[in-house]
């Protein structure tokens, strides 16, 4: 769909040249169509922005909402960490595209959604009734998660999400997880359900082609669900 081939291109160029530095004329050459044609499926750069931004938002407070709702503190603990940096994994070029423009961050009602989700995983990480420590080394926690999605945004997902997991541990005085041999796998076991904005384009394009959702999921290292999960948004 040409909405969709918008966003991919307005992404690209948010996160290559920074968000004001970036013209509807230059996102409508980016994706081959006129400026006419580009106004007709977005009002304004601003509400590409939202496309952009929305999901991010959306996705990271369902997963800190998930989070909440277990019982365990460790438990808790845990699913906001690993959500979180999944989150932020799998929409790290929309995470670089806002750093880049740092005051598209201040802006509300954006920047109160980010603001309430951070404080959020703070509070989750923290555990209930946590002192000035817990919660000192929670924001240490919370801050160090995001960080290197965006550093290093070019390596692999996978073995990033380990280290960035690593040092969580390290922060909280846990033991650095086993490394296993082989694919690698979620607490609960089975594929890792991270896709990367790229692999969420390659994904739709394979599926374009005729590949199987199944042969998709095998290429991408991730469960069919997480495939069909994506080719129906």
């Amino acid at each position: 769909m040409t909405s969709e081939r918008i966003l991919e291109a307005a992404r690209a160029l948010f996160a290559a040249r920074g968000y004001r530095a970036t013209s509807m004329q230059a996102i409508a050459d980016e994706v081959g169509i006129t400026k006419a044609a580009l106004y007709y499926h977005f009002d304004s750069k601003e509400e590409i922005l939202h496309q952009l931004t929305v999901p991010l938002l959306d996705e990271l407070e369902a997963v800190l909402a998930r989070a909440e709702s277990h019982d365990s503190a460790e438990e808790v603990r845990w699913r906001a960490i690993e959500g979180y940096v999944d989150v932020h994994l799998r929409h790290r070029q929309t995470l670089t595209m806002l750093v880049k423009d740092m005051t598209l961050l201040v802006q509300a009602p954006v920047a109160d959604r980010f603001r309430a989700a951070i404080a959020l995983a703070n509070e989750l990480v923290a555990g209930p009734g946590g002192g000035l420590e817990q919660r000192v080394r929670a924001s240490q926690v919370v801050a160090g998660l995001a960080d290197p999605v965006v550093l290093f945004r070019d390596e692999p997902a996978e073995p990033l999400r380990s280290l960035i997991l690593d040092g969580a541990r390290a922060l909280l005085g846990e033991p650095a997880a086993p490394r296993t041999r082989g694919r690698a796998r979620g607490r609960s076991g089975g594929r890792r359900a991270i896709l990367t904005e790229e692999q969420v384009a390659q994904a739709r394009s394979l599926y374009a082609d005729g590949r199987s959702a199944e042969e998709i999921a095998a290429r991408l290292e991730v469960s069919r669900a997480t495939i069909y999960r994506h080719l129906k948004n």
